[in-house]
């Protein structure tokens, strides 16, 4: 099994963070209120189990050891109204189909981590937003308070805490009887088929990919004469970014037989690159509990800050408790991520390392639409493959911002978006997303990465 979580130290407790400094947290004008509500929230069942967050840490450790390779990927920010059967079946065909692609390219099992189940807050570059000479807070995902520009939708209201776990329940919920009703069986991929993609440029592709594996899994069961183990059932886990310290802390509890604080909440919480401060309330957290736990790295990062890092969230060293996630974008990652591998080695780390190649891609047009071009995406993750190779290790995953819908978000890919196309289908509250085809055209050229040697073997 593996060990080595911090929370070991007496100094550390579920609320210790609230001694720290905090940066993006709502203030709410009620808070005898938001406490009720954190007290209500205690009291409530767990989404996720500790021996779910303790399998996720094992298959991690494989990843940090170039024996697995993780697929972490859902939507910018959670919408509660986008809790809907069909929304939440799309997110899970993507991934499942990314996934298969990405198994077949890497020859190795794949892990896939979902942005979903709990991805309700986000982090503001300001505190403000004014329109027409009106200032009100800006909106911080459905869980603090609401995109309308009124002053009530943007009151942060604490009871948004309570509808976004009752979200949370439902989605897991409906996740896990899809995969325990054999939705993600791989002998019938056409379960996890999305109409609107059927005349994909990548579609052939793929069902020929799925058709030669449902094959090769026939074959075993015949020569074998058993049903191939885990083939119809698959592992699933969920992720956010541990920003919201009230609702996280509520979550994070003490279970019996296991040693430590686990925060139930989520499977692998992270901290952004807004609250990755190594004295920070974030990293605070953090720091006590078992689950595994990420942190963005997307600015120039010296080697005393590395260090602090790895000693404050992994003392040990221990694979599979720590990940870095970076995200450097296409133009500055030749620059700053051989710096950042230097300085862990030096240091000891053995992180999975994870490329966001989305964030750091953000741009606008000219009319001053957000948006993210496919061809950034795409050389900033085939720039970490060569870097990681290069340098005498493997990059353990990748993690993308997508959608099972069929969205205009971002620029490019096999159909050509354009800027014209952005106004015919952008519903992204906050940051673009890459539609179906989109991901799974990055899958495939993931897949075809590895297949070329490009993972270091």
């Amino acid at each position: 099994m593996v060990t080595g979580g911090t929370s070991g130290s007496p100094e550390w407790t579920p609320d210790s963070w609230r001694r720290r400094p905090i940066l993006q947290q709502p203030e709410y004008p009620d808070a005898a209120a938001l406490e009720r509500t954190l007290d209500e929230l205690r009291r409530l069942p767990p989404l996720v189990t500790s021996w779910e967050i303790l399998d996720l840490r094992e298959q991690l450790a494989e990843a940090a050891s170039g024996r697995r390779f993780v697929l972490q990927g859902g939507d910018c920010a959670e919408r509660l109204d986008g809790c809907t059967s069909a929304r939440i079946t799309n997110a899970l065909k993507v991934l499942l189909q990314m996934s298969l692609v990405l198994v077949v390219g890497a020859k190795r099992p794949v892990t896939r981590i979902g942005r979903f189940a709990g991805q309700y807050a986000k982090p503001r570059s300001e505190e403000y937003e004014t329109r027409g000479g009106v200032r009100l807070p800006s909106y911080r995902g459905d869980i603090v308070n609401r995109a309308e520009f009124t002053p009530e939708a943007r009151t942060p209201d604490p009871q948004l805490l309570l509808r976004g776990y009752e979200r949370a329940a439902l989605t897991l919920n409906f996740i896990r009887a899809l995969v325990k009703g054999g939705f993600a069986d791989l002998h019938h991929p056409e379960y996890f088929d999305l109409d609107w993609v059927r005349h994909s440029p990548l579609a052939e592709e793929y069902h020929r990919m799925a058709a030669t594996i449902r094959d090769a899994l026939r074959f075993t069961e015949n020569v074998l004469g058993v049903r191939a183990g885990e083939s119809d059932r698959i592992d699933f886990f969920t992720a956010h970014e541990a920003l919201h310290l009230g609702y996280e802390s509520a979550q994070t509890r003490r279970v019996p037989r296991r040693p430590g604080w686990f925060n139930l909440s989520t499977h692998f919480p992270w901290a952004g690159l807004r609250t990755n401060q190594p004295d920070g309330a974030h990293i605070e957290y953090l720091r006590g509990i078992e689950n595994p736990v990420g942190v963005k790295v997307g600015a120039p990062v010296a080697r005393d800050q590395v260090a602090r890092w790895l000693d404050i969230l992994d003392p040990l060293r221990a694979p599979g408790r720590l990940s870095l996630i970076h995200r450097f974008g296409a133009h500055r990652i030749a620059e700053e991520l051989p710096r950042l591998i230097e300085n862990v080695r030096a240091e000891g780390g053995k992180v999975v390392w994870i490329c966001d190649a989305m964030h750091g891609n953000t741009q606008l047009t000219a009319g001053g639409v957000k948006t993210r071009r496919f061809e950034d995406i795409r050389s900033e993750v085939e720039q970490a493959f060569d870097i990681h190779r290069e340098m005498g290790q493997m990059l353990g995953g990748v993690h993308v911002e997508m959608t099972g819908e069929n969205v205009t978000e971002c620029i490019g890919g096999a159909r050509g978006l354009s800027e014209e196309d952005l106004t015919r289908a952008y519903d992204s509250e906050l940051d673009p997303r890459l539609n179906y085809e989109q991901s799974l055209e990055l899958a495939f050229l993931i897949a075809r990465k590895m297949q070329n040697g490009a993972v270091g073997r």
